[in-house]
């Protein structure tokens, strides 16, 4: 891998990056020079980037934490440090009617989807605030905008993202910290084909471009919001769906 120097001298914490979109990013923030905290909650699997990351040619370390509690999501504020980066990727899904979604299953998308973004930055962004530079970038989805029969928690937890982007990049734009998010719709990770199983190929038919995104490619436009290159974007909820058509045939 070759290392670039857009992000030199910055540390970023990226949550959920031992699988799907959050492991891709983790991967293209390392490669353009950032020291790289990784947030997942297997041990192994989070070392395990961290050697693949550091056999590249990065930098990167491993914190543990439950964003589903939010004492554990405050102590992985702390441990992170000061980031100049805050990727706010890791996500619950439970595809499920609201008749049978329970209070449970609920307060869990609101905890890890909502609730933990809004701690780290309560956290982070008042740091970044402090030394006048920053970037934060929400990972939202096209459920926020695209009703399906199922799913309705998720969507609420994701539409609160989207909202809380607007309300950041107002309140911390001021101080140099950037809050923008990306709204990705379907994309191929581990995590839709152990949901969908055979029913995963149904992604390609979704959009314009006839197939799902890849996770690297939702990496490439997260990286761009988290670097300079996009100096003048703030507040931004940028559409990376394929030119979606519909929600998820049946």
């Amino acid at each position: 891998m070759n290392i670039s120097t857009a992000l030199r001298g910055s540390t970023a914490l990226v949550t959920g990056a031992t699988s799907g979109i959050g492991r891709a990013v983790a991967h293209s923030l390392a490669r353009q020079g950032a020291e790289v905290v990784v947030h997942g909650r297997d041990q192994g699997r989070g070392e395990a980037l961290v050697k693949e990351i550091a056999h590249d040619g990065g930098t990167a370390r491993f914190v543990a934490a439950d964003l589903t509690d939010a004492e554990d999501t405050l102590r992985l504020a702390s441990r992170a440090g000061d980031v100049d980066i805050l990727v706010s990727n890791a996500g619950l899904y439970e595809f499920a009617p609201t008749a049978a979604t329970d209070a449970a299953s609920f307060d869990r998308h609101i905890a890890v989807n909502t609730r933990a973004p809004f701690l780290l930055v309560g956290a982070l962004a008042p740091g970044m605030a402090a030394r006048g530079r920053g970037s934060i970038v929400l990972l939202g989805s096209s459920a926020a905008r695209t009703p399906a029969p199922v799913g309705a928690a998720y969507g609420a937890s994701k539409a609160g993202v989207e909202i809380l982007t607007r309300y950041w990049a107002t309140e911390f734009g001021p101080s140099g910290v950037r809050v923008n998010s990306v709204s990705p719709g379907p994309v191929h990770t581990e995590g839709t084909s152990a949901m969908l199983g055979e029913r995963a190929a149904l992604l390609d038919r979704t959009n314009a471009r006839g197939r799902a995104g890849d996770p690297s490619e939702i990496a490439d436009i997260v990286s761009f919001l988290a670097g300079p290159a996009s100096s003048y974007v703030n507040g931004s909820i940028l559409y990376a769906d394929g030119g979606e058509l519909s929600a998820l045939p049946g």
